[in-house]
């Protein structure tokens, strides 16, 4: 079911279902993206902050979205965002971590400027297996309004 922006309630929660982190891929994205150390060499991990492999946070975010996509948000037309106020990473993701999200709308207001969309703001938050927040974010996301007969 896709949803319009008439279909949203202040509130209401969303859910996705899970994604499993590899090494690999910590890899794989951290040398095409985010090649530091610590992202790409258990080693040099072992030796950084972050005290083992950890994924780079930006590569939190590209999981995030494809979870979000995936998940039983299902707004028409995709998910567009209009910008955030926050994006936090209190964790950082390791391999065989497990991740998924969950969204809270926050916010909805029509557009002033324009009248076929409304403005979402949620709070997205990304969660390990354990139930732990690797990322907090809070975007705005453009949302169709349903269309009216005529």
């Amino acid at each position: 079911m896709v949803r319009f922006f008439e279909d949203f309630e202040v509130g209401q929660i969303f859910r996705s279902g899970e994604i499993e982190v590899t090494a690999e891929r910590i890899k794989s994205f951290a040398a095409e993206f985010d090649p530091q150390p610590f992202h790409l060499d258990e080693k040099a991990a072992q030796e950084s902050l972050f005290a083992g492999l950890a994924a780079s946070g930006w590569h939190t975010a590209a999981l995030t979205m494809r979870l979000l996509v995936d998940s039983d948000l299902k707004i028409a037309g995709g998910t567009i965002g209009a910008g955030g106020e926050e994006l936090k990473w209190p964790r950082p993701v390791r391999p065989g971590d497990r991740l998924r999200i969950e969204a809270e709308v926050l916010d909805l207001r029509a557009s002033r400027s324009r009248p076929t969309l409304g403005i979402m703001k949620i709070r997205l938050t990304t969660l390990n297996q354990n139930g732990e927040p690797v990322q907090i974010s809070t975007p705005a996301l453009m949302v169709r309004r349903r269309p009216t007969a005529v």
